[in-house]
Order: structure tokens, then C-alpha cells, then sequence
């Protein structure tokens, strides 16, 4: 399908709907239509493996799967199994199910570095359950947080950090200082300059880049010295870096850490884990003054618990992270390959850690470019990929990555001509595609 015959007319109807129903017009800002081209944003009637529908019938290799947490893809065998099992069964009780025990000593099976657990249904839980124990651990009430990491959680205590900080009142952004990732001697500065009042250090302990040698055991260091709590993000890199998050791939293990997304393929789990001095804390079985740590409704429900069980499964007997690696450097390759081809491989640009690949998009000055984005996505969708970034799943097989490659190779030969007239504008079809964090709509 040509870019120009290319149009969602249902898909644009159903936005429509929501947006009447729903602020944003979708759960989560970073599948706003807002962050696709104009017109062109799919809505989605079901998915597969590696491929997803729109309710206008189009089908699309998919990537960034659920905001990265499907990554075994779409309605996996194992994972429905081991769910229709506990479904039957009932999904919340008066009183803990035996299941919630079986997946907690998985889990710690799985994470070994961690000696308790706690499950919840989003990130955002945990990683303020996390800042809630270090503050109460430790007496202090900042947070040091990274400040060159998109997303931590949807509380006061980040958002309050970003240009969303609307409705977050100052006394409470004020409790939160930044430091650069991969930089020991501006976080020292920083701990310093608020000596004795840091409660933890919480950051993603790998991104877009490899954390340089030494520095995590150096975070780790500084945090004892400063009497502070090390807290890992590990939403992200949990899974994907290994089955036991970074934290075992670099050998560096924090007081606490976080986990989600790949967690339950998509189904609602995420957890708290750590050192029991610290997570106790949050029990019955101490002397001090309680902390109220995660209390969720549906923090157990029988079926998520299922699901995440599955998955560890699944990931160590199938050894899905190699996998994931070995698919996302396939994909990165070539994508560089079919820029270069196509004489834009200093503009098309693919980062990450091979199973966690973004891709950046860059103008005539060589500048990070919304529109550049806006026609990059725009081709793409019309050759059927659905990227907002080239985070893949498991479930994809060579024919999908190699289609993948001869779509962006489309989109970069239309991009060379974008570049050759100095102006990507007559390629846009409408309004650029916006970032998530802005101060106004």
C-alpha cells in the first residue's frame, strides 16, 4: 500500500470516541494518539504473536509490545494455559491464596539476589512502595532519583520532576533532587550537598546505553557510605538483560528493586523485592513502627500470579532472553544497513541494548527531530509496522524482521528526499507527533 492511499478511518472514528470518554483518549500517555501521525494512529481489534489487527483490518509486525511487556507476544500458549487454570478456580479471596506463596518462592527463585517479594499490579506501586520504605528505614525524607531516565512512576514524588507537574504542590517536588546517570563524582556532589537527608537512589540500573565499568558498584558504595538505600528500577531490564534483572548481569545488588512489564506478558503484575531487614518493614514481624507498604485489592488476584509464574517458565526453559538478543541484533543491523543504503544512516539512528532497541530521528543539524519522526512512523505504518520503538518480542520469527527492514528502507529513501528539500513538511500529512511529557496540550 502506497503512503498516500494509506488512511484508519475506523481507527480515527474510535479515537474520536474516546476522546470524549476517556482524558487523552488512552490509559496510557504513551499510546496517545498524539504520538502518531495525525490521523494515523491505530486502534486495535487483537493481536497474535508478533502481529496485532486494527479495527480496519490492517495487520502489523508490532514492537514495544505493550509498552515492552509483552514479550513472549501476544496470547501466549503457556501463559493462557497456566491463566484458564485459575480461572476456574476463583481469582481473590478473604485470605491469601496458596498461590501467591508458589509465585513468590518463584520469583525469588528466579531473582535470587532478592530474599522477599511483594506483588502489586503496576510499576508505579512498587516504586513508590519502595520510596516509602526508604524513607521510613532510613528517617530521611528526599529521594535522589536519575535524572536523565524518562519514567520512574506516575506520583508526586517523580512527576512532580517533569513538565506534567501540574496539581503536585512545591513542598512536595522540592523532596526530589536528580543525578546523572554514569557520573560517581556528580552524585557524590549531590549526596554531599544534602547530607543526611537522601533516603535512597533510585534509578534504572541499565538503559539506552551499558552503565560504564565500576559504575553501579560504585552507586552502591556511595550509598553505604552515605547511610542511603540503592533501589533498581528493574521495569525495564528485568527479563530483558537477564532472567534475574541487571542486577545479575552486573553482579551489583541493590536494597530494593522493581519489577513489571515483562513480568506478566501483558497480564497486571509487578513486584517489590529486596533484603528482608528492609522489606520486613512492611510485615508484622518487627519491633518498630509500622509501614504501610502495598495493600492493593487485586495486588494477588489468582490469575496475574499465574501468568507471571509462566512466564519465569517459559523465559528459563526457553531461554527467551538469548533470544531477544539474538533477534533485536538481526533488526538493528539491518535497520543501519538499509539507512546507509539509503544515505541517511548519520539521521536514522538505532540505540539500546539489543533487546531493547529505540530508534532516533534526526534533521539537517543533525538535531533529535519530532517531524523526521512523524514521516519515519507514517511510512512505516503504511508498510505495515507498528514501531514506536524497535523493541521486539519473542515471538517474532526472520520473515518479520526482514520484512521490517525492507519498510524502513521505504522510509529512509523518503527521508533522503525530506533532507534533500531542507523540509520533511510535505511528507507529514498533518501535525508532527508530540513527546509525552509537555507543559501544554
Amino acid at each position: 500500500m502506497s503512503e498516500t492511499e494509506f488512511s484508519l478511518p475506523l481507527s480515527r472514528a474510535a479515537s474520536e470516541r474516546m476522546h470524549a470518554v476517556i482524558p487523552g483518549g488512552a490509559h496510557t500517555y504513551a499510546k496517545g494518539d498524539d504520538q502518531y501521525p495525525e490521523h494515523l494512529a491505530p486502534v486495535i481489534s487483537h493481536g497474535r504473536g508478533a502481529h496485532v489487527w486494527d479495527v480496519d483490518g490492517n495487520r502489523y509486525v508490532e514492537y514495544g509490545s505493550g509498552l515492552r511487556s509483552v514479550s513472549l507476544g501476544h496470547a501466549h500458549p503457556r501463559v493462557l494455559e497456566a491463566v484458564r487454570r485459575e480461572l476456574d478456580r476463583g481469582s481473590n479471596f478473604a485470605r491469601p491464596s496458596i498461590v501467591e506463596v508458589e509465585a513468590a518462592e518463584r520469583f525469588l527463585e528466579t531473582v535470587p539476589t532478592a530474599e522477599m517479594v511483594k506483588f502489586a499490579k503496576n510499576g508505579s506501586d512498587v516504586t513508590t512502595a519502595a520510596v516509602r520504605l526508604a524513607r521510613a528505614v532510613t528517617g530521611r525524607a528526599r529521594v535522589a532519583i536519575c535524572g536523565d531516565q524518562p519514567f520512574l512512576s506516575v506520583d508526586d514524588w517523580f512527576i512532580g520532576t517533569t513538565p506534567m507537574s501540574a496539581g503536585i504542590p512545591d513542598a512536595i517536588r522540592d523532596l526530589t533532587v536528580a543525578f546523572p546517570y554514569g557520573d560517581l563524582a556528580a552524585t557524590e556532589e549531590v549526596l554531599t550537598r544534602h547530607r543526611g537527608e537522601i533516603a535512597c537512589l533510585i534509578l534504572e540500573p541499565a538503559g539506552h546505553t551499558e552503565p560504564p565499568p565500576g559504575y553501579l558498584a560504585g552507586l552502591r558504595e556511595l550509598a553505604d557510605r552515605h547511610g542511603c538505600l540503592l533501589v533498581f528500577d528493574e521495569m525495564i531490564t528485568g527479563f530483558r538483560w537477564s532472567e534475574a534483572g541487571a542486577q545479575s548481569l552486573y553482579g551489583v545488588v541493590p536494597d530494593l528493586s522493581t519489577f513489571g512489564k515483562a513480568l506478566g506478558n501483558g497480564f497486571a503484575v509487578s513486584a517489590l523485592a529486596g533484603r528482608r531487614e528492609v522489606m520486613e518493614r512492611g510485615g508484622l514481624r518487627h519491633a518498630g513502627d509500622r509501614v504501610f507498604l502495598l495493600s492493593t485489592t487485586h495486588g494477588a488476584e489468582t490469575h496475574s500470579l499465574a501468568a507471571a509464574m509462566a512466564v519465569q517458565t517459559t523465559y528459563v526453559e526457553e531461554g527467551i532472553t538469548a533470544r531477544l538478543h539474538a533477534l533485536g541484533e538481526r533488526l538493528a543491523a539491518g535497520v543501519r544497513d538499509a539507512a546507509a543504503g539509503m544515505g541517511v544512516g548519520d539521521h536514522v539512528l538505532v540505540h539500546g541494548r539489543a533487546s531493547n532497541l529505540v530508534f532516533a530521528t534526526l534533521d539537517e543539524d543533525m538535531r533529535p527531530s519530532q517531524p523526521y519522526r512523524t514521516l519515519f512512523l507514517r511510512r512505516l505504518l503504511a508498510g505495515g509496522v507498528l514501531a514506536p520503538s524497535f523493541v521486539v518480542s519473542s515471538a517474532l520469527d526472520e520473515a518479520d524482521i526482514d520484512h521490517t527492514v525492507d519498510v524502513v528502507a521505504q522510509a529512509c529513501a523518503l527521508y533522503r528526499k525530506a533532507l534533500d528539500a531542507g523540509d520533511p513538511t510535505p511528507w507529514l500529512g498533518g501535525r508532527p507527533v508530540k513527546p509525552v511529557f509537555r507543559r501544554l496540550s
